[in-house]
């Protein structure tokens, strides 16, 4: 019994670990003409959106600084996705950030609070709650069960 269970456990694992992207450990080193990542602000908020292509995806992730850490990713293969729309609402439902066309990474750098995280793709809301008070960087997956429309 305990064999059948340590099978179930170690297949589960190892499918979990084959849907991961192919760049989610950066052990290799960045090229830097395939990285186009740009600071920008916002409401005095600073963000940074990317992480298209290895490159990009691995700069993207070792960057310090930021305590939200938000990938967006659809479907069943968790692919990456791309050209979302993200609001993101304080504790009293007041706008603090309102970007297009980001992803598949967004990196904020929001005051201590709590905040509301709504992100479109295809017209498809997913909203999600983050605390920041804590001071700690906290990560999000926005994550769609269907793929885009555009990747299908």
């Amino acid at each position: 019994m305990k064999a059948a269970q340590r099978f179930t456990f170690c297949s589960i694992l190892l499918a979990s670990v084959a849907t991961l992207p192919a760049y989610a450990a950066c052990v290799d080193p960045v090229n830097q003409e395939g990285v186009h990542l740009q600071q920008q602000q916002q409401n005095g908020i600073n963000y940074v959106s990317g992480g298209i292509g290895q490159d990009e995806a691995c700069a993207i992730q070792q960057m310090r600084g930021y305590n939200l850490h938000i990938t967006f990713s659809a479907g069943p293969d968790n692919k990456y996705e791309s050209g979302i729309k993200v609001a993101i609402q304080g504790a009293q439902g007041h706008q603090v950030l309102s970007v297009d066309d980001v992803g598949p990474i967004l990196l904020t750098q929001l005051p201590a609070g709590k905040y509301v995280v709504v992100a479109q793709l295809d017209g498809r809301e997913m909203r999600s709650t983050v605390d920041l008070s804590s001071g700690k960087m906290q990560a999000l997956n926005v994550h769609w069960r269907e793929p885009s429309a555009s990747k299908m």
